[in-house]
């Protein structure tokens, strides 16, 4: 038996899985929440700390339900990293404790910096180096969220003056943390606003006008070469030889190999990739331009277009945490089938900005069209269909980027496709046919696939046949007409929601 293992380090909790190299068969797992610690409205940060000891509890964990089956840790051939990105990290290299807590992607306290940054760029436009970096100058990425640090945390610039200063993001930090090796994969790099798409390369032009010291920033491998061995526990010398960014992940899970290839995760956010092949596209309707994957060091790049919402599983957890309205995430689904409909009302669920197509970390949460008809119910199902609108915006801009390539079929996965009612309204939502994966584990299962190929125990080939799971399949079931002055209400509700925390 060959065994990949994979460290799914996320927003909402660490995993660490084990699956059968050939089938793709969940062997073991083990699942851990993590805290998300809001200090001021807009703010979201992390324990460095308790992401790494989530992760070696997890791995212990798992190792124990390993040898109750009667299975050895000898059949662990290599293991993979899937990470929440974009979340930013800072560590001091002697003692190896961090520096402050992390700032999730989720954080939008750089919006104001951001703000400055565009005025400083030649045209005053956030996409002035999109055509190097793919991407906006928006809070969502790491450059400003280190930025930050270095501006406002006084052991963050003591480290720096000290030459002790380490940062990444959360790959890095978990790498370093149990090899040793200072590394990140261009996956991640591709989330930072710092890397030069096209050469491969932190850009010092970059790190230059964002006042970053380029010597600090990690080196950057492919998402499928060895990374270095674990240094402790159950796995002491077992090698990382895979990492991707979360999203990432899911795209290779879901066997997106081919241009047009099509998935979406409902995770905290919502994040959906198209494969684009081995040639950047630059979107001119607000999807990013990412790496979706390079499996060996002098293998080609593939890239892909991204949309980036903010709204996803998190509006669940609002209506669990903060209204009361559920007590477990699984009762929304009930709550929302017991109306028919939404009675008109729209959620805008943005708590810390609308990121594709708009990218305004300005934008708040908004309800539009309460009567004295409306419930908690109405509430429920209008949540559910936020992120069914967020999904359709996205994929149509991705049809407008590909020149009129249509994307016939969605494959979806996360913690909101286990819900039937959700799958069927983002099957009507998008008015396409949705697939969606019955092995939860998608992202897992990419990070692990892509161990298995940089630690040469699989081939890409090998992979894409074998990679086959059990598909659920949803349909459209309301007319067009119908969709388009669904669409139509969306985006009235999202227009009041714009702007709503500037100052202007």
């Amino acid at each position: 038996m060959v065994l990949l293992g994979a460290i799914d380090q996320g927003t909402s909790s660490s995993r660490f899985l084990l699956f059968e190299a050939d089938s793709g068969e969940l062997v073991a797992s083990h699942q851990i929440e993590v805290r998300q610690i809001f200090p001021e409205a807009g703010w979201v940060e992390m324990d460095p700390m308790e992401l790494y000891n989530t992760v070696v509890e997890c791995i212990e964990k798992t190792c124990e339900k390993m040898e109750a089956m009667g299975i050895g840790t000898e059949e662990i051939k290599a293991v993979g990293i899937a990470n929440q990105r974009e979340t930013t990290v800072v560590w001091d290299k002697t003692t190896g404790q961090p520096l402050c807590n992390a700032i999730v992607w989720l954080d939008s306290r750089t919006s104001e910096l951001a703000r400055e940054i565009i005025e400083k760029t030649p045209t005053k436009d956030k996409d002035y180096f999109k055509t190097k970096t793919g991407l906006p100058i928006h809070p969502y990425f790491s450059a400003l969220k280190l930025k930050w640090m270095l501006d406002n945390v006084e052991a963050v610039q003591n480290a720096l003056d000290n030459g002790t200063l380490m940062c990444g993001t959360v790959d890095t930090w978990l790498i370093w943390k149990m090899t040793g090796v200072y590394a990140t994969d261009v996956t991640n790099a591709s989330r930072t606003l710092l890397l030069d798409l096209h050469k491969r390369k932190w850009s010092s032009e970059l790190c230059d006008f964002f006042g970053l010291p380029i010597e600090v920033l990690p080196d950057i491998l492919s998402s499928a070469e060895s990374y270095g061995q674990l240094q402790s526990g159950p796995l002491k010398g077992v090698t990382i030889s895979g990492c991707l960014g979360d999203q990432q992940a899911a795209l290779v899970g879901h066997g997106c190999l081919s241009v047009g290839d099509t998935k979406s995760t409902y995770g905290t956010g919502t994040f959906m990739l198209c494969n684009t092949g081995t040639k950047p596209i630059l979107s001119k309707n607000g999807l990013l331009t990412t790496v979706g994957f390079q499996f060996g060091s002098s293998a080609p790049m593939c890239y892909a277009l991204e949309g980036s919402g903010s709204i996803g599983g998190n509006v669940v957890r609002f209506l669990r945490d903060n209204l009361g309205m559920i007590k477990d995430a699984k009762e929304v689904e009930q709550l929302a089938r017991s109306v028919q409909d939404t009675a008109g009302v729209y959620f805008v669920p943005c708590f810390t900005g609308l990121y594709t197509p708009y990218w305004d970390p300005t934008a708040r949460g908004t309800i539009c069209g309460l009567t004295q008809f409306s419930n908690r119910a109405h509430l429920a199902r209008a949540a559910l269909k936020a992120v069914s609108f967020q999904t359709a915006e996205m994929l149509d801009a991705v049809e407008h980027d590909l020149d009129g390539l249509t994307i016939t079929t969605l494959k979806i996965d996360g913690g909101m496709s286990a819900n039937p009612l959700f799958n069927q309204m983002q099957s009507d939502t998008v008015g396409r046919a949705v697939v969606c994966s019955t092995m939860p584990e998608i992202s897992g299962w990419g990070a692990a696939v892509a161990a298995g190929i940089g630690a040469q125990v699989l081939s890409l080939d090998q992979f894409a046949q074998h990679n086959s799971p059990s598909l659920l399949h949803y349909s459209p079931q309301i007319t067009d007409s119908e969709r388009h002055c669904e669409m139509v209400s969306w985006k009235k509700a999202v227009q009041r929601s714009l702007a709503w925390a500037s100052d202007e």
